[in-house]
């Protein structure tokens, strides 16, 4: 999906919902790009189609959809160790099957519940030596093995959901916590644990039961302040003294490092250009990180610029003469 468009997106939705199924009330997705863009959501709103965005990272925007995913995350993973050299070949077969297999909460399939009647299949009368026939078996193979796949993923999710319903942690306003970075891009190529997690951040609000409003820095701007629960840890105070907590990784947004400016230290105009010395967060005790800037890296931190002129007004500014 990364590499298409809101325009395409759109015609892929009227190719293979819209002609079928007619418009839908509502359509619950995440919060990637194109499902957030100015055409996308215009297009909604013109259909009166309601859009259900999830919280980050976490699709449990109706619980039904973040289950859904899961089974059909295991389900495909196995399926794909079956038919390593040709699965993409394969796949139409594996949604069909998934399609016509009974859920536990409807008690029918999605093709009965859609159609109000069950698919025909009948494998009773195929002639195996023959091309059409070698077809019609392999299909029959698929549909057996995905069919047995299915059922154990399901009954793989069902188990590892009981283990999992113990009662989540709670968090107030103004309480730290700790971000998974599992699902932030970070050039850092290290699996210790105190560099998986960032922060900590502050939590700004409760938005549900599994759901937290996180005050995020502001160059990170790109990425939707509420997380899930299952991405969140509390802060500890260490009972170390003096202990050295460690700098935070640089986070990729739109396919770039970003570092958190801690504060502005200086100002200077060089060649008639303006460059600020800036501290980064995690390294206000390593003076020699400090780095000078061009005006142009600072764009995510207007207010730290703002208040460092507010403080030293003699300083080179964005109004100073050039040199």
């Amino acid at each position: 999906m990364s590499s298409i468009t809101s325009l395409y997106l759109a015609h892929l939705f009227i190719k293979n919902i819209f002609s079928k199924h007619g418009l839908p009330s509502s359509i619950v997705s995440d919060r990637g790009s194109l499902f957030v863009s100015s055409f996308w959501t215009n297009l909604c709103q013109q259909l009166k189609i309601s859009r259900d965005l999830s919280t980050a990272y976490h699709p449990e925007t109706d619980g039904q959809t973040e289950r859904v995913n899961q089974i059909l995350e295991q389900y495909l993973w196995m399926y794909v160790s079956y038919h390593q050299d040709d699965w993409n070949t394969w796949l139409p077969l594996a949604e069909f099957a998934y399609n016509n297999s009974d859920h536990s909460s409807t008690k029918q399939s999605p093709f009965f519940t859609v159609y109000g009647r069950d698919p025909h299949f009948d494998s009773a009368h195929i002639t195996k030596d023959t091309p059409a026939g070698k077809l019609s078996t392999k299909i029959q193979s698929v549909q057996q093995d995905v069919k047995r796949e299915l059922e154990v993923a399901i009954n793989r999710f069902k188990r590892y959901a009981d283990k999992s319903r113990a009662s989540p942690p709670v968090f107030n306003p103004g309480d730290m916590v700790w971000l998974s970075s599992k699902n932030i891009k970070s050039t850092r190529p290290t699996k210790k644990l105190s560099e998986r997690w960032l922060g900590p951040f502050p939590i700004l609000k409760k938005v549900s039961t599994h759901a937290y409003h996180l005050k995020l820095p502001s160059q990170w701007k790109s990425i939707h302040p509420v997380f899930h629960i299952s991405l969140l840890e509390p802060v500890k105070t260490s009972t170390i003294p003096n202990r050295h907590q460690e700098p935070p990784p640089p986070i990729i947004i739109e396919e770039e490092e970003e570092w958190e400016v801690s504060q502005i230290l200086d100002s200077k105009l060089k060649r008639g250009k303006l460059w600020y010395l800036v501290e980064w967060k995690g390294f206000s005790q390593d003076p020699e990180r400090s780095t000078w800037e061009p005006t142009k890296n600072l764009k995510n931190c207007p207010e730290l610029v703002k208040d460092f002129h507010s403080l030293y007004p003699d300083k080179p500014g964005p109004n100073s003469s050039k040199a």
